[in-house]
């Protein structure tokens, strides 16, 4: 049998596709939590009127005092961690929420929800140059927002201390987030998403750190400059940290970063 050179080339690449594809199912599948991380974030559900069940894990404030009010900081994990393990979004970050020393210098509930495998935090195409917020949140992000309302009531939440992260797919859902639910977070650090930019007078007032590389071939870093942009022009002081030649993985750097921390619980709404 005889190919062409143009079908062998097409052949090869398909073939170099495949492994890349089967490499990185493999080293998502070879990751498995610290059990310090299964032991600290404690695993629940919340399920809303109609039986819908959010699967989310929860880290309480170290020395939890039931008579005090705690902020709360929702992470919003990227497409990679969906799944119903209750397990997977504790991948990336969750070790630098659960430093003692950063624990014990700001307490506080951290709240990391998992979206379903078939779902997203703001359902829309992420190759996209630019989109439109949808009309309603997605079913996920419904679910955590009613569940933020839920401790607010009943878990010693504080109200004018509630902040919103997330990376790549959890970024756009961030920025959904804060569009959507306005005057809602105190704060945001939105990580190599994207927005609508028509939803920037909405937040131009609240504080927001955007995070971005800058050669990520996943999510356009045009996507977060654009939306800054929009923001400076209403004279918004969100800042922008912009990693240079850092592809798509610009959470790591974000996360461990102690000045993350003390910008974001330095912040509260009036």
């Amino acid at each position: 049998m005889h190919y062409s050179f143009l079908t062998l080339l097409t052949i090869t690449s398909l073939l170099m596709t495949m492994t890349r594809a089967e490499s990185q199912e493999k080293k998502q599948a070879a990751w498995k939590p610290d059990e310090a991380l299964l032991r600290v974030f404690e695993p629940r559900e919340y399920a809303d009127k109609k039986g819908n069940i959010l699967s989310y894990r929860l880290l309480k404030p170290i020395d939890y005092d039931p008579g005090n009010k705690y902020p709360l900081v929702v992470f919003l994990h990227g497409a990679g961690e969906r799944g119903d393990d209750n397990v997977s979004q504790l991948k990336h970050a969750a070790k630098d929420f659960m430093n003692e020393e950063r624990r014990r210098m700001y307490p506080a509930y951290v709240l990391l929800p998992q979206c379903p495998k078939d779902r997203r935090w703001c359902e829309v195409d992420w190759k996209l140059e630019t989109h439109d917020l949808p009309d309603t949140p997605s079913e996920p992000l419904r679910l955590v927002k009613e569940l933020i309302d839920v401790m607010v009531e009943s878990a010693g939440i504080d109200d004018t201390r509630i902040y919103v992260t997330g990376l790549s797919m959890g970024g756009f859902g961030t920025w959904d987030a804060i569009a959507r639910y306005e005057n809602f977070f105190a704060a945001a650090a939105p990580i190599c998403g994207g927005a609508d930019l028509k939803t920037a007078p909405k937040i131009s007032s609240l504080p927001i750190w955007a995070f971005h590389g800058e050669i990520d071939p996943t999510v356009k870093v045009s996507r977060t400059r654009s939306m800054v942009d929009a923001l400076r022009e209403l004279r918004s002081t969100v800042q922008y940290t912009e990693y240079p030649r850092v592809a798509h993985d610009s959470w790591t750097e974000t996360y461990k970063n102690p000045e993350l921390y003390a910008w974001l619980f330095a912040q509260q709404k009036p």
